[in-house]
């Protein structure tokens, strides 16, 4: 699996839209431009919250499938709340790349605009078992974290995985993030690796074992405020599977 992004997003590779079965279109439909740089993602300043219930968080983001259960039923990749999360837009379950081992590099630059974070994530598709929700955090990278050097956090996260135990760490980082850099990881066989420029960051004993869909993403969070548009810059994607 491979994209430069030349020619914005693959139509048969990605979805630009955050988790749209919680959601409706206009509120999770990914804003992004594209150069010779890679994809652009934006957080423009009349872009509505991502659901009314999850106010004050705003998304663009692109990913490798969906699920969803009916309309009103509570099953859909990434089940993130419990009070009455149910599906407002049903899809066709995609599975455009969803390996359950592999490895995955992820070149990016983050972003120092106001109240942002930049992150990549690889997260349980939970089509064919409600438990298969854990999570590879590859990196979450705050806007506030990133100077000279950069501290951004990495590991695994349980969800609704029982199989799992949520480990996530803060990781420094000897640079400015909002310089491309390239973050891997590599899991299969009860193990996770997540590493930055080829240095291994976080070796996990554990690692879920199920088709994981990957994640690539700008948020902001709170009130709109600063200037816009806010943007960070996801440059290639390389993917390998051995399910």
């Amino acid at each position: 699996m491979e994209d430069d992004f030349t020619d914005g997003p693959r139509p048969d590779l990605w979805i630009a839209h955050y988790l749209p079965h919680w959601t409706t279109p206009d509120r999770s439909a990914a804003r992004y431009d594209t150069s010779a740089e890679g994809l652009r993602l934006r957080i423009d300043a009349e872009q509505p919250d991502w659901r009314p219930e999850d106010r004050l968080l705003r998304v663009s983001n692109i990913q490798t499938g969906n699920y969803s259960g009916d309309l009103g039923s509570r099953r859909g990749t990434h089940r993130h709340r419990e009070d009455g999360l149910v599906v407002r837009t049903p899809g066709p379950t995609r599975l455009l790349w969803a390996p359950s081992a592999g490895r995955v590099d992820v070149r990016v630059s983050a972003t120092r605009d106001q109240d942002c974070m930049l992150a990549a994530w690889l997260v349980g598709t939970e089509h064919a078992d409600d438990r298969a929700s854990g999570e590879i955090c590859m990196c979450e990278i705050d806007a506030a974290a990133v100077d000279e050097t950069t501290v951004a956090r990495s590991g695994v996260k349980a969800h609704g995985d029982a199989r799992l135990t949520t480990d996530m760490a803060q990781v420094e980082l000897p640079f400015d993030a909002t310089h491309p850099h390239t973050w891997t990881a590599i899991w299969g066989q009860g193990e996770t690796i997540i590493g930055c420029e080829g240095v291994v960051l976080r070796h996990l004993r554990q690692a879920p074992d199920y088709p994981l869909f990957l994640m690539l993403d700008l948020f902001e969070v709170g009130s709109p405020r600063g200037e816009y548009p806010k943007t960070a810059t996801i440059h290639s994607v390389r993917g390998w599977h051995s399910d």
